[in-house]
């Protein structure tokens, strides 16, 4: 399952090689880690077996396209290809947000190809997921055998869905980066449709209370009566809305700007009463009465929030106080987003 980072703003999903054992799933992985600048990518780790040539996962972080206003960290694995392994794969699936199935070229392959296929769908279904609806990419790999079997072989094989399929090979990288994009694509569009980030709140303009035109007709008619003319209101002057306020649903925008206010001049006490309050009105939308409870409802760690509100206790907030209450603030008002509350009515 994708997580948003709001601070950094970032969301990172994951992404799983799928298929038979030595089909090609690690080399693939290896290629696209190649392809990468040293200053995107993480540390690629395996840990090889006798069997096969990954016995848990390969890890790699990769920032691509972004969604919305919100960079895209990926974060691709490998499974192990054996049978026997069935409960590893489970827990690496478990989370993913779009698979790459990496189905084997060589004609002895076409059964496990099949069983693996299988497998997949049937591992997906235990997490309530159905393969038709999740995003999905298949990989004919090892293209380069003499005694491939036939694009339309493959296909019936594993693509009965018609979901993108590419050929390639692995240990030349042909085709491999082509079936990565493919897969971004599929995540962001993913993404974009289950709404996973929240949406950029539009700018408020404030009333002009000036014209270019000059005075009205009212102040016209006073000048020709010799009449001093009132003198015009005082402009609105608000507090410009800090990245915190800018997510707060309409019953909590008040209070996040002064919360962002009081960081700026300093004040980090105020900063931290002021997150907690709004924390306090933010959570009680989730139902309940117990601050632990309502956290866990929205998806919160809930020692954030008692350990803000034991240092909203405490009286002798530093800077590094102030930056945490307003994370926490920030966490509250994304989920409260994703949870859709508050409601119009309240």
């Amino acid at each position: 399952m994708s997580t948003v980072n709001v601070m950094a703003r970032e969301v990172a999903a994951k992404v799983v090689f799928y298929g038979p054992g030595l089909s090609g799933k690690t080399t693939s992985l290896k290629r696209i880690y190649e392809s990468i600048k040293p200053s995107l990518r993480g540390e690629l780790m395996s840990l090889p077996t006798e069997a096969d040539r990954t016995l848990f996962f390969d890890f790699l972080p990769v920032r691509v396209e972004k969604v919305g206003d919100y960079a895209l960290r990926l974060a691709l694995y490998t499974v192990p290809g054996q049978v026997f392994y069935n409960a590893t794969r489970k827990l690496v699936l478990q989370g993913a947000d779009g698979v790459i199935f990496v189905a084997d070229s060589n004609p002895g392959a076409d059964d496990s190809n099949r069983e693996s296929m299988a497998n997949l769908e049937e591992n997906l279904a235990e997490q309530g997921i159905r393969l038709d609806s999740f995003p999905l990419v298949v990989q004919y790999n090892k293209r380069d055998l003499p005694n491939a079997m036939t694009l339309e072989q493959m296909r019936s094989s594993v693509n009965s869905r018609g979901v993108p399929d590419f050929e390639t090979c692995a240990t030349n990288g042909e085709g491999v980066l082509d079936t990565m994009k493919e897969m971004v694509r599929l995540v962001i569009k993913d993404l974009r449709a289950r709404k996973v980030v929240p949406s950029p709140r539009p700018k408020r303009e404030l009333p002009k209370l000036d014209t270019p035109e000059g005075p009205g007709l009212e102040a016209k008619i006073r000048e020709q009566l010799n009449e001093k003319p009132a003198p015009p209101p005082p402009k609105a002057v608000l507090p410009p809305m800090g990245a915190v306020a800018t997510l707060a649903p309409a019953v909590l925008i008040d209070p996040a700007r002064a919360a962002e206010v009081c960081f700026s001049k300093g004040d980090y006490d105020g900063c931290v009463r002021a997150c907690s309050e709004a924390v306090s009105r933010g959570l009680s939308f989730a139902g309940g009465s117990e601050r632990g409870a309502q956290a866990f409802l929205l998806g919160m760690d809930g020692r954030d929030v008692l350990d803000l509100e034991r240092r909203a206790a405490s009286g002798a907030s530093r800077v590094d106080d102030a930056a945490f209450a307003l994370y926490v603030l920030a966490q509250t008002f994304v989920r409260l987003a994703d949870a859709g509350l508050p409601t119009p009515q309240q």
